[in-house]
């Protein structure tokens, strides 16, 4: 008689119980910025938003960052740094292909040993993170998870090039997800689409690098493309997400999408037909484009600007390199 296998349950709902945030030390103006890419100040707020960004010291890695605001948000959670048996970290930004940074993190917080792991999904990593952390809670798979965005994109900046340089910080923002009694994280909506996978690339790779075909590799990006995709195509996805999560625009406290581009967030209000009472995220205007920490990044600073969105609906949405996307509705802590 064959033995049955014994099989992991969780709870049935899970929630985001605090976040946490780190940002570059140094704010980087527009003009510091213009000279090699032969532009101006007032041609990059226009077409981007932003009048400054958050790059760290040299000496600061994305891993830094990280531990910063996974402490920070284990703190506020009331959840004991032993009791996370998950650490998930988004980021394209870790310079070692291995070990993971999430491991090293869980380490430092005091998550140790908790299951840790990095995620490669850009700028849609962080949603994807809040996925998996919800699934993988409620299948049992663990109890308490952290998930972080964290980059340090000013490693992977050429500063001569028009097409993406300009855009880039350097932070990180964190959430601890637990149980919940209520739904607070509704299902995912997510995917990807490799044949644009040229839109947003590195302009070459490491073995390349170490043959001295290329020099480091930074990052490039087809910008109109990119622009016209997230436009036309996020905002489906983004109604889709409303749509599963079964609530409507006007249910909205807050819109939260990756800090991308400021006029693709203001296309993102219209298409949506947001009311006026949802406060949308604009945390691109002075910590720049962030990639995988740019939502948690944004979500941190609105909590701290208008307490009153605690309990609020938030729809949420990454998307970039790969092509990939990702957003669901949150209910904020």
């Amino acid at each position: 008689m064959t033995a049955t296998l014994k099989q992991a349950t969780g709870p049935q709902f899970t929630r985001i119980l605090s976040y946490g945030a780190a940002r570059g030390e140094n704010f980087v103006p527009n003009d510091d910025l213009v000279g090699p890419i032969d532009s101006s100040d007032e041609w990059i707020r226009q077409r981007t938003g932003i009048v400054t960004r958050v790059r760290a010291d040299k000496g600061t890695s994305a891993i830094d960052l990280a531990a910063i605001a996974g402490a920070e948000a284990i703190e506020k959670s009331g959840v004991a740094a032993s009791d996370i048996d998950l650490v998930i970290v988004a980021t394209i930004s870790n310079p070692k292909q291995t070990p993971s940074a999430a491991a090293i993190v869980a380490d430092r917080v005091g998550a140790n040993p908790a299951a840790a792991y990095d995620s490669n999904a850009a700028c849609a990593g962080y949603a994807y993170g809040i996925a998996q952390a919800d699934a993988l809670i409620r299948a049992g798979a663990a109890h308490y998870a952290l998930v972080i965005g964290t980059e340090k994109l000013s490693d992977v900046v050429d500063p001569t090039d028009r097409s993406i340089s300009f855009l880039l910080g350097d932070g990180a923002g964190a959430v601890v997800i637990g149980p919940s009694d209520t739904p607070a994280i509704a299902p995912v909506v997510w995917g990807s689409d490799g044949s644009r996978a040229d839109a947003v690339t590195m302009n070459g790779d490491l073995t390349q690098f170490r043959d001295g075909e290329v020099p480091w590799p930074t990052l490039r990006q087809d910008g109109p493309s990119v622009f016209r995709w997230a436009v036309w195509e996020m905002a489906k996805v983004a109604r889709e997400a409303l749509e599963v999560a079964g609530v409507e625009a006007a249910d909205l406290a807050a819109f939260i999408p990756h800090q991308a581009n400021m006029r693709i967030i203001d296309e993102f209000a219209k298409q949506l037909k947001l009311p006026e009472s949802t406060i949308i995220a604009r945390d691109i205007e002075t910590t720049g484009n962030t990639s995988a920490a740019s939502i948690p990044l944004a979500t941190h600073r609105l909590l701290q600007e208008h307490p009153e969105l605690s309990g609020g609906l938030a729809l949420q949405i990454g998307f970039g390199a790969g092509l990939v996307f990702a957003a669901q509705v949150v209910v904020l802590p």
